[in-house]
């Protein structure tokens, strides 16, 4: 771990609406659908949510969240439309009008009549384990230093929130105010094995706030410069055909990348080489990302090279990306 300690800026927390919307999707099928993408034990308290909660899956409230979940809604608006809700009314002025009506009001019905409340009282054990798990993990820590290279002031709070409900197997990045949220569970064993104590696997911590932060704020600058994207995006990227067909975009390889070669810097830096190893491989092997020791060497020159003034920014950087990957491609392996 570096041994430098620098001011820490994440601050980590637990939000009863993030629960409450966690509870909701123990109730849907997601479960069910994310072990068949990839078989797995869930946090021993979101087994339990989801047994809890067996009687109440026919709540208008889990009817609709199913809806939007079939339709194909990102986690991501489900959890950032009730991050605006007062709490605990769930009131809003207006809904968004992808929205169905009244799903704030079913959503305050669900939360009286399946006992969240006292439920969550029960297991307050298993919350609070996971916060001071967390809140270990970031005592030391400062992201921003980190990406600032790459994009500029974050002006932003960085909020963690570890979640021991569903999703049980991804992360959740969302933008609120000044705020950006990274929701993560805590890493999966293999097969059915429990997973780890957030306080016993700090490179997954570190890669999932890293992986959300880093996302939510490299979308918000790609699309606010959408020309200088496409004449970047009329050079392919040397990626794989697994990889390409997971993300189609340009705009989305390119974020892929990016941030799993900062991923890959920031452990190599602050936690060890051989933790920076096993995420590449890892990454290589699950995702098809045949191309990550390169970009982790491509942006490492940008680093360089920024230091000496040479870029303001990743943007200025983009049009360079593809090319010196291609060439990093072929020279660097692992």
């Amino acid at each position: 771990m570096d041994k430098q300690h620098p001011t820490p800026d994440v601050t980590v927390r637990l939000d009863d609406r993030i629960r409450l919307i966690s509870a909701v999707l123990a109730a849907t099928d997601w479960p069910d659908k994310a072990y068949e993408r990839r078989p797995h034990l869930a946090h021993a308290h979101a087994r339990a949510t989801r047994k809890f909660l067996a009687e109440h899956q026919s709540h208008d409230a889990v009817r609709t969240m199913q809806n939007l979940l079939d339709q194909g809604a990102p986690l991501e608006a489900l959890y950032t439309f009730v991050m605006v809700l007062s709490w605990p009314s769930l009131e809003t002025k207006a809904l968004p009008r992808w929205v169905p009506p009244r799903w704030h009001q079913q959503l305050r019905d669900f939360y009286d009549k399946t006992g969240l409340e006292q439920w969550w009282k029960e297991e307050a054990d298993e919350w609070n384990k996971s916060l001071s798990e967390s809140r270990k993990m970031f005592e030391k820590v400062s992201f921003k230093p980190f990406l600032q290279p790459f994009l500029g002031e974050i002006p932003e709070d960085l909020i963690f929130v570890p979640n021991i409900s569903y999703p049980a197997e991804q992360e959740v990045g969302i933008r609120l105010g000044k705020e950006l949220i990274a929701i993560a569970p805590p890493r999966l064993a293999w097969g059915e094995s429990a997973p780890w104590p957030f306080d016993e696997d700090p490179g997954h911590v570190y890669r999932a706030a890293i992986s959300q932060f880093g996302r939510i704020l490299l979308l918000t600058q790609l699309r606010a410069n959408g020309e200088r994207v496409a004449e970047a995006s009329k050079t392919a990227l040397p990626i794989s055909e697994q990889l390409a067909a997971l993300h189609p975009s340009w705009e989305d390889q390119f974020i892929t990348l990016f941030i799993a070669g900062a991923v890959a810097i920031y452990l190599e830096d602050h936690i060890s080489k051989a933790e920076a190893q096993a995420y590449v491989l890892m990454e290589r092997k699950t995702r098809g990302m045949t191309v990550l020791a390169g970009t982790v060497s491509v942006l490492r020159r940008y680093l360089s090279e920024q230091q000496n003034g040479r870029y303001n920014g990743l943007l200025d950087f983009l049009p360079l990306f593809p090319k010196q990957l291609r060439v990093a491609k072929r020279i660097v392996s692992i």
